[in-house]
């Protein structure tokens, strides 16, 4: 800031202490409704302006021990606060204690020209405070099982992935550790995502963000959960159907999420065919929900937790087996041989020969016609496998419903693809 500030009137600071006192305000705006908390509106208000002003004079008087000294203030107002013991109801009082430090570092932070950052993590912790009912039904509702896998996954991404070497190895030079793993840990933290939500909301908001949730976790264990309540219920045989058929169309939002991040530059191509599907899946999920009744009851998908250490490693050494035969198949094969492997591959899993194919595109051993091709390849395999499965375990009246969503999705992506 400018060191003549102090000869000055300093009005010029104004914006950056109407910035602290908007903080405040909004933390304080939410503890202030929990009447356990010692501190509200005014307190959270006056402790961010206290941070600013601390910086300022820190700043303008070249002494920076004024910053830690209103730092150590604001503690020890705190602890004066608390000495009183609290009611066996009250709040212990140790989230209002951090959120009132924190409001005293964000307004240091206006001052150093961090208030985009400061309103950012305001925002931001005022949410964790306001959303402490909701946080603590999340963590009852994982069981042990669930927090040992998403330790697990936590210490694999943040710990050794960036120890991986990220140099490629191999036939073709297709294999790069960092980027095999990367890919793991975009398509389980993608897939990790819909696991919770769908485990958080449940049956509660019906079939249609079911379909979601259950297309983001695992779209064939949620058509094969549908498939066997949907056998011989017309009710729930039209309900089933219909999640079925979202599952499948998220698919394709998911590919698109993940091609975005992994090959931007092949989305141009990607783009037509994945939207001409979704178009299609969409129309058919419509006509279809129209005729649908309501139903007394739905069915929550069982499925793993994708963060599990096996779901895992499963997924990278499919993605690794997959990578290498589309590499060695392009290469003596052509085009034929890739997307032979793209139709064997794409029965069972659609991303591991997507993010294959996107990888071969990245290293310039696949055109962008040949990657979209693949892809697409794969999908419309995926549908075909998972027909087959709601024909053998729902019987063909469910498959019947099934096939307009799906003929719809293929349709689609077809009309894409030659549009491409």
């Amino acid at each position: 800031m400018d060191t003549g500030f102090l000869h000055g009137n300093g009005i010029e600071t104004l914006p950056q202490f109407l910035t602290s006192l908007a903080i405040g305000l909004l933390i304080g705006l939410e503890r202030e409704r929990n009447p356990s908390a010692k501190a509200g509106l005014r307190t959270f208000a006056l402790v961010t302006l206290f941070g600013t002003l601390c910086a300022l004079l820190a700043d303008e008087t070249g002494t920076p021990w004024l910053l830690i000294a209103g730092l150590a203030a604001v503690a020890g107002m705190i602890i004066a606060a608390y000495l009183i013991p609290p009611n066996r109801e009250d709040d212990p009082g140790t989230t209002t204690v951090i959120a009132l430090l924190l409001s005293y570092a964000l307004g240091a932070m206006v001052w150093y020209g961090l208030a985009k950052l400061a309103v950012m993590l305001a925002v931001g912790i005022t949410a964790l405070l306001y959303f402490k009912p909701e946080l603590r039904g999340l963590s009852q509702r994982l069981t042990r099982r669930d927090l040992v896998a998403v330790l697990q996954f936590s210490v694999l991404s943040f710990i050794v992935l960036p120890i991986l070497p990220d140099q490629s190895y191999g036939p073709y030079q297709a294999f790069n550790p960092y980027q095999a793993w990367l890919m793991v840990v975009l398509i389980s933290g993608l897939s990790l995502a819909g696991y919770a939500a769908l485990h958080i909301v449940g049956t509660r908001y019906g079939a249609p963000l079911l379909g979601v949730m259950g297309g983001l976790v695992s779209s064939t264990a949620t058509t094969m959960v549908y498939a066997r309540h949907g056998k011989d219920d017309l009710v729930m045989e039209k309900l089933a159907a219909s999640v079925i058929v979202i599952a499948s169309t998220v698919v394709l939002l998911r590919l698109l999420v993940v091609s975005s991040v992994v090959a931007y530059s092949a989305l141009s191509g990607l783009v037509p065919v994945l939207l001409g599907g979704l178009a299609g899946g969409l129309t058919a999920i419509l006509y279809g929900w129209r005729k649908t009744d309501e139903t007394p009851e739905l069915y929550l998908p069982k499925t793993r937790n994708p963060a599990d250490l096996s779901t895992a490693l499963g997924f990278g050494l499919l993605y690794v087996v997959v990578l290498l035969g589309a590499a060695w198949m392009a290469d003596i094969a052509g085009s034929q041989g890739l997307y032979i492997v793209a139709l064997i591959s794409g029965l069972t899993d659609v991303d591991a020969i997507t993010l294959s194919s996107l990888r071969l595109f990245n290293l310039g051993q696949l055109d962008q016609r040949q990657t979209v091709t693949a892809i697409a390849i794969a999908f419309i395999a995926n549908l075909a496998f998972k027909f087959g499965m709601v024909a053998f375990i729902g019987g063909w009246q469910l498959a019947r419903r099934v096939m307009a969503g799906f003929l719809a999705m293929s349709a689609g992506v077809l009309a894409g693809l030659i549009a491409l």
